[in-house]
């Protein structure tokens, strides 16, 4: 819907509220992710009723209009608060109802964005669809989601509900003290452009039989791009990154590569029986962690076992048309540590013992990251800002950092951060407030310190990432509950 269409009038009032709305959609996601447990073999259809069904579209449009993506136009710049003033919530979604309800619905091409990598020199391409087709991949996920989470395996934590990326590592540090030192690490090279798209069909009608549900999905792939020089491109291959079912469709095609390591584990390492007979035979054992694209088998056993991993590997990801990146493919000791997820992870001695533990640190490249984000907020060219806007920002951004790390040996990289941001804080205040004669440390203490040099301004104080308390992330095995898991109680009373 462009900004030139004309307004659609609609009953605004006859569309459920936010509230009610998503506790009709959760009750159904319920059901459907019960159904799809106690029948794994079940192809569901009839999902299209819900994919427009009233209470799905409000839902849809809450999560679309809430995200921070929602001032970003698509091809037809058309925005969210644009549709909000002009065309109004409720008459936008009786368009988008009666498109998907008599066929009529087509996705356009999205709107191709190229951003800078940080500390690279290496940019990352992003597909802005428009509203219309936001809201209506928020639908088709709200249905899909709880279906394929049955199928989902636990060793799969990237863009699922419930689950993040301090449960990976946190796996990572429970197999790296249970003996498994040899780590292959991986990364899928640009997985979200060259995904097959009819080995990911093939995938998807696997569970949804709906016709109607496989077309629009169908559509999505093959929606096309427009760049920025304004030439369409085809999508023949791949989910363009930024829209909000591309991690879905993701997961679905990387659940192949899950659940060949998880079938192995289950039928030849499930048992402390079956991991020591391969043991005394010379045959490692391994377990497999997925965050998305990234990707680490933990390896007992010799540096050999691990190596022959990367075809295995490979082999089960080819039939998808994916392929492992050479530059980020390798083997490693524990001893050597790697990095995942922002997360520096090594086995050390401990300090005073004889006695080895695994350390999660954030990674030189996470720390030098945050710095750079300080550094630019605090160049010259910020200078027309208050002290306490600025003090007021820097403890946003570093207190954001720091509780992605909390979790891990981190006290002392948030005060090496800190140091950092102090002492540019400082130097961009003596600049700010020299006047004709400079200002003196002395004297930017006496103005703007309250606790010894602690900076404070208009009562707004400096806390930094130190504030952020360090507590241990509890491993929480391989039964995380999704959302829809009905909790003992009301599993007893249904």
């Amino acid at each position: 819907m462009s900004e030139d269409a004309s307004v659609n009038t609609g009953a605004a009032d006859s569309w459920p509220s936010v509230d009610s709305a998503w506790a009709a959609v959760r009750r159904m996601q319920t059901k459907l992710h019960r159904w799809a447990l106690d029948d794994p073999e079940r192809r569901f259809g009839d999902l299209a009723n819900l994919v427009y069904d009233p209470a799905f579209l409000v839902h849809a449009w809450e999560r679309v209009s809430t995200n921070k993506g929602a001032r970003t136009a698509g091809i037809d710049r058309a925005t969210v608060a644009w549709i909000e003033a002009v065309v109004g919530v409720g008459a936008f979604l009786d368009h988008i109802r009666h498109l998907l309800k008599s066929g009529e619905f087509r996705p356009v091409e999205v709107r191709r964005v190229t951003i800078p990598k940080p500390r690279s020199t290496k940019v990352r391409q992003l597909g802005i669809p428009t509203v219309i087709d936001r809201v209506v991949q928020a639908s088709l996920k709200a249905v899909l989601e709880p279906i394929f989470e049955a199928d989902f395996k636990p060793c799969s934590y990237g863009f699922r509900p419930n689950r993040r990326a301090q449960d990976a590592i946190a796996e990572i540090h429970h197999l790296g003290t249970s003996g498994y030192h040899w780590v292959f690490e991986s990364d899928i090279q640009r997985c979200f452009d060259e995904i097959d798209h009819t080995a990911l069909m093939a995938r998807l009608r696997e569970r949804i039989k709906d016709k109607r549900v496989c077309a629009w999905i169908k559509a999505f792939l093959k929606a096309g791009v427009l760049t920025e020089s304004g030439d369409r491109e085809d999508t023949l291959t791949g989910t363009p990154q930024g829209g909000i079912l591309s991690p879905l469709l993701a997961n679905i095609a990387l659940s192949r590569l899950d659940e060949h390591f998880d079938q192995q584990w289950q039928q030849e390492m499930g048992s402390f029986r079956q991991r020591a007979n391969r043991r005394r035979q010379g045959i490692g054992n391994w377990k497999f962690i997925r965050y998305a694209d990234d990707l680490v088998l933990m390896v007992s056993g010799d540096r050999r076992h691990a190596e022959a991993l990367r075809e295995e590997v490979s082999a089960v990801i080819a039939p998808m048309g994916l392929r492992l990146a050479p530059e980020k493919t390798r083997v490693v000791h524990l001893d050597e540590g790697f990095v995942f997820l922002g997360f520096t992870i090594r086995r050390l001695r401990k300090r005073g013992t004889q006695k080895h533990y695994v350390y999660t640190t954030p990674s030189r490249k996470a720390v030098q990251a945050i710095k750079d984000k300080v550094s630019a907020k605090t160049y010259r060219s910020t200078r027309h800002e208050d002290l306490d806007e600025l003090i007021l920002s820097l403890n946003r951004t570093l207190a954001g950092w720091a509780n992605y790390f909390r979790h891990g040996v981190s006290k002392t990289t948030f005060s090496a951060v800190d140091h950092h941001a102090w002492g540019r804080l400082m130097r961009w205040t003596r600049a700010k407030y020299k006047g004709r004669t400079g200002l003196s440390l002395k004297n930017m203490r006496r103005r703007f310190c309250d606790r010894g040099w602690r900076f404070a301004h208009n009562g707004v104080a400096f806390t930094g990432a130190s504030s952020v308390t360090v507590t241990r992330y509890r491993y929480r095995g391989s039964k995380i509950p999704t959302p829809w898991t009905p909790t003992p109680a009301a599993a007893t009373s249904g």
